[in-house]
């Protein structure tokens, strides 16, 4: 008798449970649907703050409870199975009655899957490495698929996975904080200071990122940069079981994966020459590309195809994306870059920034190493948008700062004050949904203000941009229609 698919599998798990879909966003419908495609007539109830009764989704759906509202995390230990979508936080809930019950679509997969999986996180840089894990097994005709964090719910795309299929999966830390599996490759590429608004700790936070290790056994693999520091003093004194491997940049540091006379090499094989002409630019870009041949190293790809991946690969949009040359003047678009970090990394891989564009929500983040490396920089002006970057404006040389309210008002400043033969850079170093639904939605919003500019259309008046220009400090209690 065959062995039972995975679908089946997972089936398995739910069918007959009094089952809980908590969240409705993109991986909570994704959710609904597989079951209902396998299990019309089991009765679901589903949780969600916003209102549930108008989606069209669920109106002809007659094996329903929907729970809305404030109060739509009550009785959560009624339930058999909580299937928890990533965007709910339990930052001030008390789950210890119930967290037994917790799972996931990536839990799910897990428990039947493990071995055919690639997990990859990490504060910054998943998305482009896990996007090139997938390029290189494409371009080696492997049979794969991309999912998960990046934008493609698991349960998607799981009647099209067979036993052979590779899941390259990107795992946030919403959705590693209470697996209790791991998968049998794992990569965590760094630990900075980041959702702190969800997680309540960078300690919680960091802890749910290192769940991607924690359960895992001798015969596994985990991946790592040694050349951050927090993730490296976890790696040294944390218990982990798996097969460690290192991964720097840094001559000084001793690693499995390294950097030796402008070559990549895994102990004694080399796997990338870094004056190959590549479109990743910048040394956490290398960190990646070094994670991604890793792992396709140790899965037995062949070196040259996956190197020919890496050199073909192109940033993918709102990272160091290259929007247009207008009037001498290079736009780029990094708005992924949500924390300081990151856009310290894209100040540094551009290495030409005149005009430097940032500010967003304020999470609790601090800056102070950041204000440090902007005045220590070359940036020559500063555009300040809220809420962030007023506050961080008024500690930086008023001679270079600008305080602006919308991105509109920043782009058609930069238009005027950034040197010919040189960049404007939009890396924000903070999270853009205080204005925006997404850092997608204002990473749109500012190319199409770049590609306005190009056509030659005026962006905002002549009075607003030299009222812009004075360096006045913002009233500390005025908002902009963006950040």
């Amino acid at each position: 008798m065959p062995a039972p698919s995975i679908v089946q599998q997972i089936i398995s798990k739910l069918e007959d449970k009094n089952l809980l879909i908590l969240g409705f966003g993109l991986e909570g419908q994704s959710t609904y649907r597989f079951i209902r495609r396998h299990l019309p007539n089991q009765h679901i109830t589903i949780a969600d703050q916003n209102e549930l009764k108008a989606n069209p989704l669920l109106t002809e759906d007659q094996n329903l409870t929907l729970i809305s509202g404030p109060n739509y995390l009550n009785h959560l230990e009624y339930y058999d199975l909580i299937l928890k979508s990533p965007g709910i936080s339990f930052k001030n809930v008390d789950y210890s009655n119930f967290q037994d019950k917790i799972t996931s679509e990536l839990e799910l997969i897990l428990e039947v899957n493990r071995e055919n999986i690639i997990g990859i996180t990490g504060t910054k840089g998943k998305s482009t490495t896990s996007s090139l894990v997938y390029a290189i097994l494409q371009a080696n005709h492997h049979d794969s698929r991309l999912l998960g964090n990046i934008g493609t719910p698991i349960f998607d795309e799981i009647e099209h996975i067979s036993p052979e299929t590779l899941l390259v999966l990107e795992m946030s830390s919403h959705q590693l904080e209470f697996i209790k599996t791991s998968p049998h490759i794992g990569a965590i590429l760094n630990l900075f200071e980041d959702h702190l608004d969800a997680a309540g700790s960078v300690e919680h936070y960091h802890w749910s990122k290192l769940n991607l290790f924690r359960h895992m056994t001798k015969n596994d693999l985990a991946i790592y940069c040694a050349d951050n520091p927090a993730l490296q003093q976890h790696m040294l004194n944390d218990n982990f079981r798996a097969q460690l491997i290192s991964i720097s940049t840094d001559s000084e540091i001793a690693a499995n994966v390294e950097l030796r006379n402008g070559q990549v090499y895994c102990h004694e094989t080399p796997l990338y020459d870094i004056a190959n002409d590549r479109h990743l630019l910048g040394q956490h870009n290398l960190e990646n590309i070094m994670v991604a041949l890793t792992i396709t190293h140790f899965l037995g790809l062949d070196p040259k195809t996956s190197q020919t991946a890496v050199n073909n690969f192109q940033p993918l949009e709102h990272r160091l994306e290259k929007v247009a040359t207008v009037d001498n003047i290079t736009y780029y678009n990094d708005v992924i870059a949500t924390i300081p970090a990151a856009t310290i990394n894209a100040v540094k891989s551009l290495g030409n920034v005149d005009t430097l564009i940032f500010g967003g929500l304020d999470r609790g983040i601090d800056y102070t190493d950041f204000i440090d490396f902007l005045e220590s920089s070359n940036i020559n002006h500063f555009i300040c948008m809220p809420s962030t970057g007023h506050s961080i404006g008024q500690q930086l040389d008023s001679q270079k700062t600008h305080f602006v309210d919308t991105l509109e008002e920043a782009v058609a400043l930069a238009s005027k004050i950034t040197a010919k033969n040189s960049t404007c850079l939009l890396s924000p170093a903070a999270a853009s949904y205080e204005f925006y639904k997404n850092f997608q939605e204002k990473g749109r919003a500012y190319k199409q203000l770049i590609h306005q500019l190009a056509s030659g259309k005026q962006l905002t008046n002549q009075k607003q941009l030299t009222d812009r220009t004075e360096n006045t400090a913002p009233n500390a209690t005025s908002k902009g229609q963006y950040a």
